[in-house]
């Protein structure tokens, strides 16, 4: 993270920057009120974690697998780049900086037109989103598909049902993209697969994965084509480039009890703790409404150094 060096004047002008850095730092480990997608696996809930267990100094941010930018939008950096495979999701954040007004009015109309017929509104804009990918229809999808769970088939398309709840207000979603927006302003974001991105890491630069997990998230999009090796060795040679690298990946489940073994590369990683992700949403929708009880989940976090 980059700061200017205050220059040596007054007290009094010292004390004032010694302030603005402080409020800055604490705005950098506080998450957003709210989220903006809604999303099964975002970080959103382990966000504030993730961020407090990075380096107190590094260069620029890189995030590979950006999604729904819970971590990416707790950090706030000044200077980051972020990528995914699901080219909607980048241009929707693209829509985030540069055309919010866009995202607003379409929320705004869809919302309206879903709250008075919400199956055939639902039906119409994944259908619209199957025949066309686009960050419109993925936006409301992810806030009014049942739990956030966005299943993709092998072809691509979406196959989740309506949920029973309904979508938050207009206005509420225009104040969260406003707050957003702002966390985001300072990052590059880039229609890539990891391995591109995580190819810009240089030294002092903090990359930071949060991929599909091996143990449960097959129906995710880019699950199907994923390769844990290939992660690997784009870590590996982040690393080699003096790169700091965060990984995010399966760790405990069933509140704990069971615990996911992975074939870890030995002496990549350094480091590790272990997250509270609270109940698992996949579960929630495989059980159809039924207890959740003894579902918790925990992420396991490794770091290169």
């Amino acid at each position: 993270m980059k700061y200017l060096k205050p220059k040596p004047k007054t007290k009094t002008r010292r004390v004032r920057e010694t302030a603005g850095v402080l409020a800055q730092l604490q705005f950098l480990v506080v998450r957003p009120s709210q989220q903006l997608l809604k999303w099964v696996g975002n970080k959103y809930r382990s966000a504030g974690e993730i961020v407090e267990a990075m380096p107190a100094h590094f260069s620029r941010y890189v995030e590979p697998f950006v999604g729904t930018g819970a971590v990416l939008a707790t950090l706030a950096p000044q200077d980051a780049l972020a990528g995914d495979v699901l080219k909607p999701l980048i241009d929707f954040w693209l829509l985030v900086q540069n055309d919010p007004n866009r995202l607003s009015n379409y929320y705004a109309t869809t919302w309206t037109a879903f709250v008075r017929n919400p199956s055939e509104i639902y039906r119409k804009i994944r259908d619209a989103y199957n025949r066309d990918p686009n960050p419109f229809d993925l936006l409301f999808l992810s806030r009014s598909c049942y739990g956030g769970v966005i299943r993709f088939t092998k072809e691509g398309k979406i196959s989740t049902p309506i949920g029973p709840h309904k979508p938050i207000p207009p206005a509420s979603f225009a104040r969260r993209l406003a707050e957003w927006r702002i966390r985001v302003q300072h990052t590059r974001f880039v229609y890539a697969d990891f391995e591109t991105t995580m190819a810009e890491a240089r030294a002092g630069d903090l990359v930071y994965c949060d991929p599909p997990y091996v143990d449960s998230q097959a129906i995710l999009y880019g699950a199907q084509a994923f390769e844990l090796e290939r992660l690997w060795r784009a870590i590996d040679l982040c690393v080699s480039r003096g790169a700091k690298v965060m990984l995010s990946i399966d760790g405990r489940k069933r509140s704990g009890k069971v615990q996911i073994h992975l074939d870890l590369p030995y002496g990549l990683f350094k480091r590790e703790k272990f997250l509270n992700c609270g109940q698992s949403m996949l579960r929630r929708f495989q059980k159809k409404g039924e207890t959740l009880e003894g579902e918790g989940v925990h992420d396991r976090l490794l770091l290169t150094w």
